[in-house]
């Protein structure tokens, strides 16, 4: 679906390349995550896979095409939702889609079911300028998949949604999975890339540090450790140790002997573990 060979970009007037020899192929039908903190380059690459930029050095080639000789019919098979999205203002939520959805040559979705999806059938006749943040977060993604996308973009896809609306959008990601939809996601959320991503990449200043599945990273790229509480002077204590080093943790070994021991427990490591050990940055 996208394969990138040596891709470089930088801005004009810019000291330094913003993206620097980025490699990656995406296969079809998976969800393929790019996990960095803010400013990493994850949406200057997406932009880049959107034709929106195309002052790149190497190769960028999306449906076996390279993005810079992309023809309209390209953007008739993708979807896009960037983290910021424009809408009509004065138009309301169901005003804006049917707009939109007139822009595309192919069929397109019956948008009051997916406004209703994603809890917003209520406010389908009310101006998209008086939305929220997240309200209109929700109703991006109901215009990036109207017009049923092969290849959907999503960056920052759950920002400033609530626990229980970001669970409805994570849910319609899968869907669009299952339905063969490859997704391409940029986040800094680890929980998100964990949860929904076949393969990830760390990207960070520009470069892919690491790419891997994200139960590949966690086995491979950090040490499982024991957490363990125990009993003495008459309070508790808490203590820690690598999983493979617990044999040679002395207080663990004096008090699992005397019985002393009141729970353990094995931490599996997360992505944003092994990202802070492999780049020494947070994802914030």
């Amino acid at each position: 679906m996208i394969e990138v060979i040596d891709l470089s970009l930088k801005y004009p007037r810019a000291k330094q390349d913003a993206l620097r020899e980025v490699s990656f192929r995406v296969e079809p039908g998976e969800i393929f995550g790019f996990l960095g903190p803010s400013g990493a380059g994850k949406s200057t690459l997406q932009k880049v896979l959107t034709g929106i930029l195309l002052q790149y050095r190497g190769s960028v080639r999306v449906f076996s095409t390279e993005v810079k000789k992309r023809t309209a019919e390209f953007y008739e098979q993708i979807g896009v939702e960037f983290e910021f999205p424009n809408f009509y203002g004065k138009f309301t939520a169901l005003e804006n889609l049917n707009y939109f959805a007139s822009l595309y040559n192919r069929p397109v979705s019956d948008p009051r079911p997916l406004l209703e999806r994603v809890g917003l059938k209520a406010e389908a006749q009310k101006r998209v300028a008086t939305y929220s943040k997240g309200m209109k977060m929700r109703l991006a993604f109901v215009r990036a998949i109207l017009h049923q996308p092969k290849l959907l973009f999503l960056d920052e896809p759950t920002s400033g949604l609530d626990p229980a609306n970001a669970r409805i959008i994570k849910d319609l990601i899968l869907e669009q999975k299952r339905s063969g939809t490859t997704v391409i996601l940029t986040t800094h959320n680890m929980h998100d890339a964990e949860e929904l991503c076949d393969h990830v990449a760390f990207l960070v200043d520009g470069e892919i540090r690491a790419l891997d599945t994200p139960h590949g990273l966690c086995a491979y790229k950090a040490e499982p450790r024991v957490e363990y509480t125990y009993r003495e002077n008459g309070g508790e204590k808490k203590g820690t140790a690598a999983l493979a080093a617990l044999k040679d943790d002395l207080v663990f070994q004096k008090h699992m002997q005397s019985g002393s021991l009141t729970r353990i427990q094995t931490k599996e490591a997360t992505l944003e573990d092994v990202f802070i050990r492999l780049t020494g940055r947070c994802l914030q």
